[in-house]
C-alpha cells in the first residue's frame, strides 16, 4: 500500500494545498495542468523555475492488479466500473503523496536541513526548458553502464599535468 491509499482528498483539493503551501514558503508563480498520462505542477521561488511530472495511470492500467494469497503471486481483473474507482482513488493517493514530498523538501530547506538545490535539483528548469534530470538522465545511466564517471557532472576534471 501507498501513502494516502484510501484518501478522500481530491486532486483538485491537493493541488489546490500545493499551491497554497507554495505562497506560504515564497513562491510567486504557479502553474498546473494535464494530460492523460501526466499532471505538471510548476512554480517559481526566488530565481528558479521548478517543474514536476506526476504519472498518471489510465483506467486501462488499472483493469488488472497483482494480489497475494498465502505467498502466492496472481493477477486479479476489476470490471469497468471498479477499474474506473480504482483509476479515481489513484490519482487522488498520488496528488496526495505530491503535496507531501513538496511541503516536506520546503521544510527540510526552511529548516536549514538542506539548501534549495539540494533538494529540488532534479526538478530545476533550465533556460532551454529541460529539467536537470532531464538534460542528464542519460549522461548519468552511461556512467553507470561504463563505470565511470560523467564529464557532464564532473565539469572540472582538474589541473593537467
Amino acid at each position: 500500500m501507498g501513502y494516502a491509499a484510501g484518501t478522500s482528498v481530491s486532486a483538485e483539493r491537493s493541488k489546490i494545498e500545493i499551491e497554497s503551501t507554495l505562497k506560504r514558503y515564497g513562491a510567486d508563480q504557479f502553474v498546473s495542468g494535464w494530460r492523460d498520462t501526466a499532471s505538471m505542477i510548476g512554480f517559481r521561488l526566488g530565481n528558479r523555475m521548478v517543474r514536476f511530472v506526476l504519472p498518471l495511470p489510465t483506467v486501462e492500467s488499472m483493469k488488472t492488479f497483482k494480489a497475494k494469497r498465502r505467498g502466492h503471486e496472481f493477477t486479479r481483473h476489476r470490471s469497468d466500473s471498479a477499474a474506473l474507482a480504482a483509476h479515481e482513488q489513484e490519482i487522488r493517493r498520488r496528488f496526495r503523496a505530491l503535496a507531501l514530498v513538496i511541503k516536506a523538501k520546503l521544510e527540510a530547506v526552511t529548516s536549514g536541513i538542506t539548501t534549495f538545490e539540494e533538494e529540488f535539483l532534479a526538478h530545476i528548469v533550465l533556460p532551454g526548458g529541460m529539467t536537470v534530470y532531464e538534460q542528464t538522465r542519460k549522461e548519468i545511466a552511461h556512467a553507470f553502464e561504463v563505470n565511470e564517471p560523467p564529464s557532464l557532472l564532473l565539469g572540472f576534471s582538474g589541473p593537467q599535468s
